[in-house]
């Protein structure tokens, strides 16, 4: 399935949702939800092809792997984070959706601070 499948089945939902919304708005945040799943799905091989070519280039690269991965779990971090505050939001649960933000921002915050530490060790035994 190509972007513009991709984008018709959102625009598609988007306007069912609309409509949801006045009549049975729980069932406009399940499709909602559905929608994000379902595109996700689509895209699995899409980011297995991403995932197996940042490896070969690592490995090209003779880059520590544990960096790689470090990475990836971070963009995962961020991604689920984005997409479970849309759904709050779309849910009418911003307070929900702004703490779940804060918790991706915390556990990035905590992946990320071991590669900070080898750059600044990097950059401090680059300096006489």
């Amino acid at each position: 399935m190509g972007i513009i499948q991709i984008a018709a089945l959102g625009l598609l939902t988007a306007a069912v949702v609309i409509f949801l919304k006045e009549t049975r708005p729980e069932m406009a945040v399940i499709l909602s939800l559905a929608l994000g799943i379902l595109i996700f799905i689509f895209l699995i091989n899409y980011i297995a092809d991403i995932l197996r070519t940042l490896e070969e280039l690592t490995l090209r690269a003779d880059i520590n792997i544990i960096y790689l991965n470090t990475l990836l779990r971070i963009m995962g971090i961020a991604y689920i984070a984005e997409f479970s505050a849309q759904v709050c939001r779309d849910a009418g649960e911003g307070a929900t959706a702004s703490k779940i933000e804060f918790a991706g921002k915390v556990f990035i915050l905590a992946l990320a601070l071991p590669l900070i530490m080898v750059v600044l060790e990097t950059i401090m035994g680059l300096i006489p």
